[in-house]
C-alpha cells in the first residue's frame, strides 16, 4: 500500500538525507578513506611504508612504523617511538582503540574469528577520486507500507559475506508489502531499535550496485513498517574494496526491480532507462 503523495516536506528531507550520505562517506572516517585491510598472522607482524614489513603501508607512514604481536586472540602493538606495549581492542562490540600517525589511523577488527587491521587515510584515492552519488528521482510510490509478521522468538539467520563466510545475525520477523502490484516478502535483521533490510533485485549489477543494496526502516508500529526505498543505499564495498560487507540472503532476492533510492556508483548516462 503506497502512502501519500510527496509533499515538498518530505522531498526536502529525502534530498538532505541524500546530501548527508555523501557527506558522510568522504568525511575523515567515512569509507572512502579506508584504505587497507590486513589480515594477521600468528606472532610478530611488522608494519611501515617499507616494502620489507608483513604489513605494508602508504607511503606518508614512517618506513618502519611498529609492529603488532598476535597471539591466541590477544593482540598486542608497539611504536618504533615508544618502549612499551598498547593492548588492541578489537571493533566486535567494540569500540576498538584507534592508533593515529599523521594522516593515517587503524584499528583492530574481528570477522570469523579472524582479526585484522583497518587501515584509513585521510589521503586515501577513494576519497581524492570520489566523483559522487547517483540517484533514482524521488517519488513517493517508493514509499511503502509492509505487513510485519513476528516470528514466534527472534531467529538467528545466516548472512553471507563478501569475505566468503557467513555471520549469523537475529532477524524479528518478516515485512510484506506490494511491489509493482505483486505481494513480496523481506526478511530484515535487528539493528538495535530499528530493521536491517540487505536485499538485491532486478536492478542489482545493471543499474545499481550488483551486491545488492542496504536500506533501514523504524520498528513495527501497530504491526505495520514503513519501507523508503527512496533511501535505499549501496553498502561501503561500492567504494572500497577494503571493507566486509554482508551480501543478501536468498530470501531477500527481490524478483521485481527497485528503481529507487541510489545508483551504481559508477552508473553513466548511457545507463537510463
Amino acid at each position: 500500500m503506497t502512502l501519500a503523495a510527496a509533499d515538498p516536506a518530505y522531498r526536502a528531507g529525502e534530498q538532505e538525507w541524500r546530501r548527508k550520505r555523501q557527506i558522510d562517506l568522504v568525511a575523515d572516517e567515512g569509507w572512502t578513506t579506508v584504505a587497507g585491510l590486513f589480515w594477521l598472522k600468528e606472532g610478530r607482524n611488522t608494519f611501515g611504508s617499507a616494502p620489507s614489513n608483513d604489513i605494508v603501508f602508504p607511503a606518508s607512514a614512517p618506513a618502519h612504523a611498529g609492529y603488532f604481536h598476535h597471539r591466541a586472540g590477544r593482540t598486542t602493538m608497539r611504536l618504533a617511538s615508544q618502549t612499551t606495549d598498547v593492548e588492541l581492542k578489537h571493533d566486535t562490540p567494540g569500540p576498538p582503540n584507534v592508533i593515529t600517525l599523521g594522516d593515517l589511523s587503524f584499528f583492530m577488527i574481528l570477522r570469523n574469528d579472524r582479526h585484522a587491521i583497518r587501515l584509513r587515510d585521510r589521503n586515501s584515492r577513494y576519497r581524492r577520486e570520489f566523483a559522487g552519488l547517483h540517484w533514482y528521482p524521488i517519488h513517493e510510490r517508493w514509499r511503502v507500507k509492509g505487513r510485519f509478521t513476528p516470528y514466534p522468538s527472534p531467529k538467528s539467520v545466516s548472512i553471507p559475506t563478501i569475505l566468503g563466510y557467513s555471520d549469523i545475525m537475529t532477524s524479528p520477523g518478516v515485512v510484506s508489502f506490494r511491489l509493482n502490484g505483486k505481494e513480496v516478502k523481506l526478511e530484515p535483521v535487528s539493528a538495535g531499535d530499528r530493521l536491517w533490510f540487505i536485499f538485491r533485485d532486478q536492478t542489482s549489477g545493471r543499474k545499481t550496485y550488483g551486491a545488492g543494496r542496504f536500506l533501514y526502516a523504524d520498528a513495527p508500529k501497530d504491526g505495520v513498517v514503513t519501507l523508503d526505498f527512496n533511501r535505499a543505499y549501496n553498502p561501503p564495498c561500492a567504494y572500497t574494496p577494503y571493507a566486509t560487507c554482508p551480501l543478501p540472503p536468498k530470501q531477500n532476492h527481490l524478483l521485481a526491480p527497485v528503481e529507487a533510492g541510489e545508483r551504481n556508483y559508477h552508473y553513466k548516462e548511457s545507463d537510463k532507462p
